[in-house]
């Protein structure tokens, strides 16, 4: 059986070998009108959790920047060399 991201990757590699401009068209309308951007994704119970974790840091003010972030990844990663 085939995953969502599979049949995804294979209409994509369709329509990219479509030339037919009223045919592209139509499909985009057909597309446009699905129901696709109500769709509510399903979380794991573990990615809820890496996402209460994610909001119990930032209420407790365990952040860094974006620049510190890098400036300890590369020096972390400066460190893994040696």
């Amino acid at each position: 059986m085939e995953t969502v991201d599979q049949i995804r990757d294979s209409l994509i590699g369709k329509i990219q070998t479509i030339t037919n401009k009223d045919f592209l068209l139509a499909l985009n309308n057909l597309i446009s009108s699905s129901a696709v951007a109500t769709a509510e994704t399903e979380l794991t119970k573990e990615q809820e959790l890496m996402l209460q974790m994610s909001e119990d840091d930032i209420h407790y003010g365990r952040i860094i920047s974006q620049d510190d972030l890098k400036t300890k990844t590369k020096s972390w990663l400066d460190n893994k060399r040696v």
